[in-house]
């Protein structure tokens, strides 16, 4: 078996599972966030008076932090009184940060577990070993009051990749890269399990950056085996009793899939689909009204410093808005105390709460018809970011802060 089968058996309590099969597994952690909980708790007061285990429930306000309208605020403190009643202590209602950043920070991700999640980038975890995957509202209602939920095993495409990556190209450029190789609908209901020498080497930063957009081409989950950092990212979090699965040097694939990134240029997603990919140069040029750092996918430290990096001694140009947002508070503090923040200040961008809000165009930064924003964010579907009349391209955070400076579309790399 695969590291997705074998997480799977051992969460419905038999010794193999095969693609194709229903089955009912156990699960070790659910989460929902400030814009999925209220449709959750509404469909499970319909059917449950108790949670199964209020300590394995994690609820994230990371969507609209601070409420932005009156409804948002509602949500909120629907799922507050909710969390009180029922005992949830893991709630994050401050603006902590982001949820797939928030989770894995405070310990609750652990390598061979079953995560879902009421969010589709909840496949970030799968960085960590993890079995991890999004659902809808009614299905968590379900995990919420019973703890178990059922899942058709994926069949899965093994993700080979090898070679280094050069100056200017990321992780971010990498999974971009495969999603327009395959396709958003090429691996539909599938396991992307990563694997190579270059995800081998790779820091816990980027390899959340690659599960976290296995979703982008279909997939139900995106995977690697822990590597060496992942287990000090873990220690450090004194994160304990957890088991590591690998994949049998004899598990079958559907698809195989190889990418060689020594000579990778830094990609580009252009409206409206995430598999809608070139290489920079094949837009360089395009005129922006926006550009944006962050996101589940790339506010991380490690995204900050490359953008930093980038703008240091630079002036963001007039004609664009520069937004940037760290994943979490954590993260947020880190920034500043490496000078990171200043330096985006003293470009002329600007600097808010870590949260989920220009992502989606719910909570600062949307677009008005007719404008162009370059994204490290994970989607540019139409009106992703605001009106359907504007457009998004997704981009690495370098990519991104050097085309802020220029008011269009660079390639730093040039």
């Amino acid at each position: 078996m695969n590291i997705t089968e074998k997480i799977l058996a051992n969460a419905s309590g038999v010794k193999e599972v095969h693609p194709g099969e229903i089955i009912e597994v156990m699960v070790d952690l659910a989460m929902s966030h400030d814009g999925t909980s209220t449709p959750t708790i509404k469909t499970f007061n319909k059917i449950s008076q108790d949670v199964w285990d209020p300590d394995k429930i994690v609820i994230v306000f990371d969507h609209n932090v601070p409420a932005n309208i009156i409804g948002s605020a509602e949500f909120q403190r629907i799922t507050r009184n909710f969390a009180k009643k029922h005992g949830i202590g893991n709630i994050y209602t401050h603006g902590e940060g982001i949820c797939h950043q928030v989770l894995p920070e405070e310990g609750f991700v652990k390598p061979g577990t079953v995560i879902v999640g009421a969010d589709s980038h909840t496949c970030t975890y799968g960085a960590f070993g993890s079995f991890a995957t999004g659902m809808g509202a009614t299905d968590m209602a379900m995990v919420f009051a019973t703890g178990k939920t059922w899942f058709m095993v994926p069949e899965a495409f093994k993700i080979e990749v090898d070679g280094t990556l050069g100056e200017y190209v990321t992780a971010k450029d990498l999974i971009l890269n495969i999603t327009g190789s395959i396709g958003s609908y090429g691996a539909t209901y599938k396991t992307l399990e990563f694997g190579g020498n270059t995800i081998q080497d790779m820091d816990v930063s980027s390899r959340m950056t690659i599960c976290n957009m296995a979703v982008e081409s279909g997939a139900k989950n995106g995977i690697m085996e822990p590597n060496s950092a992942t287990l000090n990212y873990l220690k450090e979090r004194n994160v304990r009793n957890f088991q590591t699965f690998t994949s049998d040097d004899d598990s079958i694939y559907e698809e195989s899939h190889f990418f060689q990134v020594d000579d990778l240029q830094p990609q580009i997603a252009c409206p409206h689909n995430v598999d809608n990919v070139y290489p920079v140069s094949h837009v360089s040029g395009k005129t922006i009204d926006q550009a944006f750092i962050g996101s589940c996918t790339n506010g991380r430290l490690e995204d900050l410093r490359q953008a930093a990096l980038v703008l240091n001694k630079s002036k963001v140009h007039p004609d664009v808005r520069l937004i940037v947002s760290p994943a979490s508070r954590s993260i947020y503090r880190e920034a500043i105390s490496e000078g990171i923040i200043d330096t985006f200040l003293d470009a002329g961008a600007i600097v808010i709460n870590p949260g989920c809000g220009p992502c989606l165009g719910a909570h600062m930064g949307a677009l008005t018809s007719g404008e162009v924003c370059i994204s490290t964010t994970n989607r540019n579907f139409v009106g992703r970011m605001g009106d359907p009349q504007s457009e998004v391209y997704l981009a690495n955070p370098a990519v991104v802060a050097y085309s802020a400076v220029h008011g269009e579309i660079r390639d730093p790399s040039e």
